[in-house]
């Protein structure tokens, strides 16, 4: 077979091209697009500031007994909402029954002795009275004058004794009563029952835990603000004795749970300690959020989102910026629709999305927003026609 050299092939090359030319079919050239950019401005932006934090209810309440005994009757569960004063556990109140039983029976000896010694010393004191009457005429001798005084002032000695005697029972059935009311104890607040650790039939005692109610009606997410944040933003321009109007000024804050879900009730920063703890170099801090739902418990985790606004900062879209190890590029756009490489430096907004430029560019600058990874230094991005329609 004979073979065709180089020359023939691009002769036939030639030919192929023409007789399609005479044929009327036009071959597509080849366009170029230019690449998506914008021109630096400064710009107003919120910053959302993340901080880890754990839910406690306002008013957690730990539930302890204050009387010992046998726990006959549990009348919750875990998790179940209850309303204050409604009942939760029952200890056997047999043995404070029998306390206040003996205390009324005692209260009612002491009165019955009052009794007595009111009626001995009133007889004292008239047998007193009467020998008064009599030593005054010379009847009685002054000897069975002062023994009647004597035994009258043993009679009040002993009304007074009676009457204490009655004050100390009086206050044993009071203690008895209250004890005995111990025995039912009730929710101090509405809110959600945590752990029982303790079943029926337990013996308790007042360092027994049974259960911790969490007043969830407001729940606060606890969390630590770093020294620095606080100096720059929290506190930014506060004068003394203005923490409080400065905290109220602070905007909503939103609760994000640890599966990524946004609670729909917003809260407020309603605590600022005012000392750094010293290990951590951090306050801490408190928000509110309403929990009408109940949908938030003590102890779940999550994150607190606190917006900061910053104002007059370059940002510009993380699309836009080339990482090269440890630097930060841009392309910038010069008058000859050529990009060359910028060096800046950036913060991060938190959105996602974009990015604050603190140096390198100016405002008015035109710079490669998508596709600057696939730019090359010196590289045209702009042509004619695009660039004529982005003006």
């Amino acid at each position: 077979m004979k073979k065709i050299n180089a020359t023939t092939w691009v002769l036939m090359f030639g030919m192929a091209v023409g007789t399609l030319t005479s044929c009327g079919l036009d071959i597509p050239k080849e366009t170029q697009s230019s690449y998506e950019t914008m021109t630096v401005e400064k710009k107003d932006i919120e910053l959302p500031m993340k901080f880890s934090a754990k839910m406690k209810g306002q008013s957690d309440v730990t539930i302890m007994p204050q009387v010992s005994g046998q726990l006959m009757k549990i009348y919750v569960s875990e998790g179940q909402q209850v309303r204050k004063g409604q009942t939760l556990f029952v200890i056997d109140s047999r043995n404070a029954q029998h306390e206040l039983e003996a205390a009324r029976a005692n209260l009612q000896a002491a009165n019955a002795n009052l009794t007595a010694a009111l009626a001995q010393a009133n007889s004292a004191k008239l047998e007193y009275e009467s020998n008064q009457n009599l030593f005054e005429k010379k009847i009685v001798s002054s000897y069975m004058l002062e023994n009647s005084k004597n035994n009258y002032n043993q009679a009040q000695a002993a009304v007074s004794q009676a009457k204490a005697s009655v004050s100390q029972a009086n206050a044993s059935v009071n203690r008895a009563r209250v004890n005995l009311g111990f025995c039912t104890i009730t929710a101090p607040v509405s809110g959600v029952i945590g752990e029982i650790p303790v079943r029926g039939g337990d013996q308790v005692t007042p360092m027994t835990q049974l259960t911790v109610l969490s007043g969830n009606t407001t729940m606060d997410a606890e969390f630590s603000v770093t020294e620095a944040i606080i100096e720059s933003q929290v506190q930014a321009g506060m004068k003394a004795g203005d923490k409080e109007k400065h905290i109220a000024s602070l905007p909503d804050v939103t609760f994000v749970m640890k599966n990524g879900t946004e609670y729909p009730h917003k809260g407020r920063i309603t605590s600022l300690t005012g000392v750094v703890d010293a290990a951590t170099g951090s306050l801490a801090c408190k928000a509110s959020f309403p929990n009408p739902d109940g949908h938030l418990f003590s102890g779940i985790q999550g994150t607190v989102v606190l917006p900061f606004s910053q104002k007059g900062v370059m940002v510009i879209p993380q699309s836009a910026v080339v990482r090269l190890q440890d630097k930060s590029l841009v392309y910038k756009v010069k008058g000859d629709s050529t990009a060359t490489a910028i060096t800046v430096s950036i913060t991060n907004t938190g959105n996602g999305k974009d990015v604050i430029v603190t140096e390198g560019l100016n405002v008015g600058d035109r710079i490669v927003t998508v596709g600057a990874n696939n730019v090359q230094e010196g590289q045209r991005v702009l042509f004619p026609e695009a660039a004529k329609n982005e003006k």
